[in-house]
Parts: structure tokens; sequence; C-alpha cells
């Protein structure tokens, strides 16, 4: 299970709580998420690089192409280790926020971005999950978080994760990327 949001809003970006005590070291799982586009069967692989460093692979299927895309999220301060910045190896951007709001490194994780643009701001949110469905009660848990830091998880997209298809699929995503992953 996993859903995904964009959102361009009016005002500065909120400051909510991030998961308390965080260790960087123990991410080290694939989720399904919504995707970094618009696609289908969507990944993304976390893995820790160096001290506070998580390399990220995020891939999915879209209009029957796969798509991938290489990066890493970096501890912006050792005070505050659930603050990432991220960024990837193609796109020639300043590195995001990437707060991870919570996670129980097993079996999901709640993240949020949010950037000041002048009078707006730009947010992103992803529920993350290690299966293609969550239980209710995460799901609400996730969203709880969402709405006290005043993201309208109702705006939230979910992605197609339907086991039969995404498992015939899965094959091409690892075949395709595998000599991407980190090093």
């Amino acid at each position: 299970m996993a859903a995904s949001a964009q959102m361009l809003r009016f005002g500065k970006c909120p400051k909510p709580p991030v998961q308390a005590n965080f260790d960087s070291s123990r991410v080290n799982m694939n989720h399904l998420f919504l995707s970094f586009q618009k696609g289908e069967c969507g990944t993304a692989t976390y893995s820790p690089k160096s001290p506070g460093v998580i390399g990220v692979l995020n891939r999915e299927l879209k209009d029957g192409s796969i798509n991938f895309i290489v990066g890493s999220a970096k501890v912006k301060h050792p005070s505050e280790p659930a603050k990432l910045e991220v960024s990837f190896t193609d796109i020639p951007s300043p590195p995001g926020p990437y707060w991870v709001l919570s996670s129980d490194y097993e079996t999901h994780s709640l993240v949020y971005g949010c950037s000041d643009f002048g009078l707006f701001r730009l947010e992103f949110a992803w529920i993350l999950s290690r299966e293609p469905t969550m239980s209710e009660e995460t799901l609400q848990s996730m969203q709880s978080i969402l709405s006290a830091a005043g993201v309208n998880p109702e705006k939230m997209v979910a992605t197609n994760q339907d086991e039969t298809y995404c498992d015939k699929e899965d094959e091409k995503l690892i075949c395709s990327c595998c000599h991407h992953l980190f090093k």
C-alpha cells in the first residue's frame, strides 16, 4: 500500500514533529509507494551508504516503460537525524527536505517534505509500506500525523500495487535497475 501527494499551497511550510531518535543506519528496506511520477508498481529502495547517508533508488512502470532514478538522502544536522535532504543524480536542483515523521523500520514509513517559494510552499507526502496493503489502523495513524501537520490526506493518491500485475512486472524492474544499485 502506498500513497503520495504533491501540492502547491499558500503560506510558509509547517514544521511538523519528526520521529524521535530516528536511526538512519537501520534503514535498509524496499517500500512500495505511489511513485516519483505517475506510474504503477512503484518502489523505493533505501540502503545505508555511510553514517547519516541513505542510498535511494526509486523505480516505477509508466506506459509500459521502466523509469528509475538514483539519489541519496543525507542527515542535515546530527541533532535531528530524521530531517534529511534528498537529491537525485540526474536532476539539477538543490536537495529537497525529506523528513521522516514516522517509521517502524520494518513495515511502514511516513515522509514529508516542504519547500518555501515566496508566498507559496510546495509540499510532498509519502505513505510507504513494505507490503501492497496496510492495516486500516496503521493507515489511519499515518493520516492523523499528516492532518496534525496541516496536510490533507484526502489529497493523496494511491498507487496501483496490484499483486498479480506488479509481481509479473517486478522481475523487469529488478533486472533493469540492478546495475544501478548502491556501491
